[in-house]
């Protein structure tokens, strides 16, 4: 087998073209569905709600699909076949003719979009075990940064036209495969593989885990809340602004990555810190408190410059999800951790897939003639009150522990073991 440096660099370039492709088309998509749809961004707001939460059904679906084909056929076709079929996608939607050609190509682009789960196990095949955390960290890090790369590049490339981001995405894609081809070795033997295992495909397999832990699946009703709370930023943020205050596409996609920095910050520095300083419990409640109040300023920003201001307080609200999921993981046997991280990523799936929906149509009403008052951040709204709702559930769950010692996380709630 050739060296396992350069696949690993690939990989991680791999990731990179996935998030980036997502982000560099985030600033143009809801003004290209607005497009179809006779250019009144109210009316296409539903329709652009579907498009979000298609690709992310398309994630939930087929993630656990690819994952098995490719302990059946290996990493390497797998990972080959996404990229093309990414490339070839882009170039589809780039000029699409109508509505429904892009909605097919969106739902393609979430299938081919699933290919994280090869991803992480071309990773864990070439990575001994003593530097495989390493390994996840770096692919972490290469996430964050499509995320902050790709909505800025996207807003750039969108002042040319909002069909740009998408060929240049397909160009990345299309190369990368090309180049992978002859690079790229088979990181998974033979002797190794196993066949179709169709209760490993199945997406909704793994929930029921949650059940046989009571603590456990109280906070996991935090993370849903939560989770669902961010899908009103996500889905209806280029909306708001452009409707609101206006922006182009370079402003929304800076925005968004100023939303990527933010949340880098926060998660890779601020978050052990605060954890460490207040413990989990605490940390779990004053970030759940800060998104809901960080919500209701977004909604009620007159300027557009003010929601700059309100990020940088907002983006501390990120302490809320590892919190949570430190505290499940200290409540779970060690033979189920992986069991209930796959069920978590599942539930926070299912919130990108009923979230964008709920929110767009709520955000296109309450812009529209036909509302009974005009509130444009009626999305931000709604999220603060999921938010402000996961505070007081997860009070009430916390009620039934015993205290936890500040500053001493690692002492927080008894380990179960089994």
């Amino acid at each position: 087998m050739p060296k396992k440096t350069p696949a690993v660099a690939f990989i991680m370039v791999t990731l990179l073209l996935d998030v980036l492709g997502l982000g560099l088309i985030i600033p143009v998509l809801p003004k290209l569905v607005t497009s179809f749809g006779g250019g009144d961004i109210s009316e296409s707001s539903g329709t652009f709600g579907w498009f979000v939460a298609v690709y992310a059904l398309m994630q939930f679906l087929f993630s656990p699909v690819l994952g098995s084909l490719s302990d059946m056929y290996g990493r390497r076709p797998i990972i080959l076949l996404s990229l093309m079929g990414a490339g070839l996608d882009y170039l589809m939607m780039a000029f699409a003719p109508s509505l429904e050609w892009l909605f097919v190509g969106r739902v393609i682009s979430g299938i081919t979009g699933a290919n994280i789960t090869a991803v992480n196990a071309y990773i864990a095949d070439v990575s001994p075990p003593e530097k495989r955390a390493q390994s996840f960290g770096l692919l972490g890090a290469v996430f964050g940064i499509g995320f902050i790369l790709g909505p800025a590049l996207g807003g750039l490339l969108g002042g040319m036209g909002p069909r740009v981001p998408f060929m240049v995405a397909s160009a990345l894609n299309l190369l990368n495969a090309a180049y992978g081809f002859f690079i790229l070795p088979e990181s998974l033997p033979r002797e190794r593989r196993t066949a179709l295992q169709l209760n490993k495909a199945n997406p909704l397999a793994t929930l029921g885990v949650l059940g046989r832990y009571p603590m456990v699946l109280g906070l996991a009703v935090t993370f849903v809340l939560v989770s669902l709370a961010h899908q009103g930023l996500q889905s209806t943020w280029v909306l708001y602004t452009t409707y609101r205050y206006h922006w182009t596409e370079m402003q929304n996609g800076l925005s968004l990555s100023v939303v990527g920095i933010c949340a880098a910050v926060v998660q890779g520095g601020l978050t052990g810190v605060l954890v460490k300083k207040v413990g989990e419990r605490r940390a779990l409640l004053l970030g759940m408190a800060i998104t809901s109040v960080a919500f209701i300023l977004y909604g009620v920003a007159t300027e557009g410059w003010m929601l700059y201001a309100f990020l940088a307080v907002g983006s501390l609200g990120g302490i809320a999800g590892p919190s949570a999921q430190s505290l499940i993981s200290r409540h779970v046997s060690p033979k189920e951790q992986g069991a209930v991280q796959g069920a978590l990523a599942g539930l926070m799936s299912l919130t990108g897939i009923a979230g964008p929906v709920f929110f767009t149509h709520l955000f296109g009403y309450f812009t529209s003639a036909r509302a009974p008052l005009q509130v444009p951040g009626v999305a931000f709204f709604a999220g603060a009150f999921f938010a402000a709702l996961a505070v007081v559930f997860t009070m009430r769950s916390f009620a039934r522990l015993p205290e936890e010692p500040t500053g001493s996380p690692t002492t927080a709630g008894a380990p179960m073991h089994g």
